[in-house]
């Protein structure tokens, strides 16, 4: 159902169950999927992909083009789940030649003023609070809570079931499961209340406390840590994860609290 003071490009392709309130603009090139509601003065760009359910609050763009210089008006997209709410005044940039694509996930909560860059990969699940800024090519796996007011380092990997308090400046990976917090953003202990609420079970969270043990806890350096856990203890989807995660940590993993 679209109001007649919205706009919508011929070539769009919009779903009939989808809700278009007024003062909306919707470019060509773009797919929205079934029982999505577009809210007023929302702009959605060539390239914008919008998946079924979602809610989009007024003032959000999708689509823009990213705010990158080595970008040259190559096509991409900017991909939005099932089931995904953008709060108001969130903005999601297209991709560039780097990865073609910027993506969020299912069942994902942006609250508003946030920002996603062109070429971010953000998981299923996760909630992104208020006025937090993604740069180019950060990657937040499923799960992830990311407080209010967030800034994150282009580049950087936050992995799953993380806890990032509010106002964290972040410039290094946060691995699977832990919180992070202080100045500078340092391991702040595992996400336990977080991975009760999602059904790990006792043992489960031992096992993952276990293993930060050894990386931020045992006076270790993050290479002998890796060894020493691959060695000493059993292998488990959880703790191959960590140490896949670490090793293939491009700017590094955040450290202990000094």
């Amino acid at each position: 159902m679209k109001q007649p003071l919205a706009y919508v490009h011929p070539a769009a392709k919009i779903a009939p169950s989808v809700v278009i309130d007024p003062f909306v603009t919707i470019d060509q090139n773009v797919e929205i999927g079934e029982g999505t509601r577009i809210g007023s003065n929302v702009t959605i760009l060539e390239g914008a992909r919008i998946g079924k359910n979602c809610t989009i609050f007024p003032g959000a763009v999708i689509g823009a083009i990213p705010q990158d210089l080595k970008f040259r008006g190559e096509e991409t997209l900017a991909i939005i789940g099932d089931n995904t709410t953008l709060r108001e005044c969130v903005t999601v940039n297209r991709g560039t030649a780097a990865r073609g694509r910027t993506v969020v996930g299912n069942n994902t909560l942006i609250m508003a003023y946030s920002h996603v860059a062109h070429d971010c990969i953000v998981g299923d699940n996760v909630i992104i609070s208020n006025a937090t800024q993604l740069a180019g090519e950060v990657i937040v796996d499923n799960f992830a809570v990311i407080g209010g007011g967030s800034l994150i380092h282009q580049f950087c990997h936050i992995g799953a079931h993380t806890m990032l308090q509010g106002g964290a400046l972040v410039n290094k990976d946060i691995p699977p499961y832990v919180k992070a917090a202080r100045e500078p953003i340092s391991y702040a202990g595992i996400n336990s209340v977080g991975l009760r609420r999602r059904n790990f079970s006792s043992d489960t969270i031992r096992e993952i406390q276990e293993i930060y043990r050894y990386l931020y806890l045992s006076g270790m350096n993050i290479s002998d840590a890796v060894e020493r856990i691959e060695a000493e203890l059993p292998a488990s989807d959880e703790r191959d994860e960590i140490l896949q995660f670490v090793r293939n940590s491009k700017r590094g993993v955040i450290r202990g609290y000094q």
